[in-house]
């Protein structure tokens, strides 16, 4: 018997107990994921719903969306999708409390690059993954989406995968295909119905002690647009004692002393428009992408060292057709801590409420190298920073 899976499984969380299941079927098939706590014991069974879309003259295959829960945290669970016997998956959920290790990487791409740091991140065992946009590099050539699936389906289909948009998710074509962002949309549904937001581009969540908070960098962000005002509103809500933490993901980065991409809006004006948003919420972290390197500042804010400010760190480096952007601006600004034009994968571990590490690892020679590590101090534990 075929499988009936398309090899295109990967895992979402949604509110605090459960986990959206997406995956794709060529033909026909239910929208069912059954799961439970034992190999091969598929003591829940969920039915979800199934889409398509079409592009110029693509079809997708049928695209399955199943939430299922409540799930235990820090708990393994065997499933399948479709009543599919011969394709079995195992999902691990997201603890409840600190600590938790996420793996942050953005501009994946499908290269012989883009499989060394999937390796890499495989061997690092995180609870989750961070993606601050571009992923498939499909440009229009619709096929790629699926492939771009196969490809992280391994590690997708075993740990949450939380991502935003990046200008190559946009696959707008003025008159024949006006409406931007069709595959995106359809094929990775983030839970962005659960933090009041009213689209898929722009979303936040709670895991463990940490409050994530995904931004939009192509759609609307100036202080008229709903992203703006939902941001307001989603940093009012927050609770730092049960989230001591927050991170913000990007796509085009705010602060960037590589010679690639200066001087674009989704960059300035975007930093210009939401930038005091973060820093009066004592927002600890920024990551971004679009740059293919990697670069970490020191806490800043409105182009300053601030020790109240977020650290912003572009990690652009996933292993993208387009190469590495290899040209920094000289002499080096203040700010910029550490940089480096090389191809790898981040990881950033709370410990608990104060502490956390941050690591980023190189691919040098395809082994996974720690070139940069850094300690972080929650800014809601110091007593400078509280407002």
């Amino acid at each position: 018997m075929n499988s009936l899976t398309d090899n295109i499984v990967h895992v979402s969380v949604v509110g605090a107990d459960k986990m959206r299941v997406s995956w794709i079927t060529e033909s026909s098939a239910p929208a069912i994921v059954e799961y439970g706590t034992s190999p091969g014991v598929y003591s829940n069974s969920i039915t979800g719903t199934t889409s398509s879309y079409k592009y110029l003259m693509y079809k997708s295959g049928e695209i399955h969306d199943v939430v299922i829960g409540p799930l235990n945290p820090n708990t393994t669970y065997y499933y399948r999708c479709s009543s599919d016997s011969t394709r079995k998956f195992i999902l691990k959920t997201p603890p409840l409390q600190l600590p938790i290790k996420f793996a942050v990487v953005g501009d994946l791409g499908q290269t012989e690059w883009t499989k060394t740091t999937l390796q890499h991140i495989g061997q690092s065992n995180c609870d989750m993954l961070l993606l601050p946009g571009d992923l498939s590099y499909a440009d229009f050539d619709q096929p790629l989406w699926d492939s771009f699936g196969r490809l992280v389906e391994p590690l997708a289909s075993q740990r949450p995968w939380m991502v935003t948009q990046g200008n190559h998710e946009v696959e707008k074509i003025p008159v024949i295909h006006s409406k931007p962002f069709t595959a995106y949309n359809a094929r990775w549904h983030m839970p962005f119905e659960e933090s009041g937001s009213t689209s898929n581009l722009y979303y936040s969540f709670d895991v463990a002690g940490v409050h994530v908070i995904m931004l939009g960098s192509y759609t609307d962000f100036d202080p008229d647009s709903d992203q703006f005002k939902w941001l307001q509103a989603d940093l009012g809500k927050i609770n730092r004692g049960k989230t001591p933490w927050i991170v913000a993901i990007i796509h085009a980065p705010w602060y960037n002393t590589n010679s690639a991409h200066q001087g674009e809006p989704e960059s300035d004006d975007m930093k210009q428009s939401m930038e005091e948003l973060l820093y009066k919420a004592r927002v600890d972290v920024v990551f971004a992408g679009h740059v293919h390197a990697y670069e970490r500042f020191t806490r800043v804010y409105n182009g300053k060292a601030d020790n109240c400010g977020p650290v912003h760190i572009t990690i652009g480096d996933g292993g993208n057709r387009e190469g590495l952007a290899r040209e920094y601006m000289d002499p080096k600004s203040e700010i910029s801590i550490f940089r480096e034009a090389s191809f790898g994968h981040g990881k950033l571990e709370m410990l608990n409420a104060t502490h956390a590490v941050w690591t980023w690892n190189r691919n040098d020679d395809d082994v996974s190298v720690v070139a940069d590590t850094v300690w972080f101090t929650s800014l809601s534990s110091d007593p400078a920073c509280k407002l």
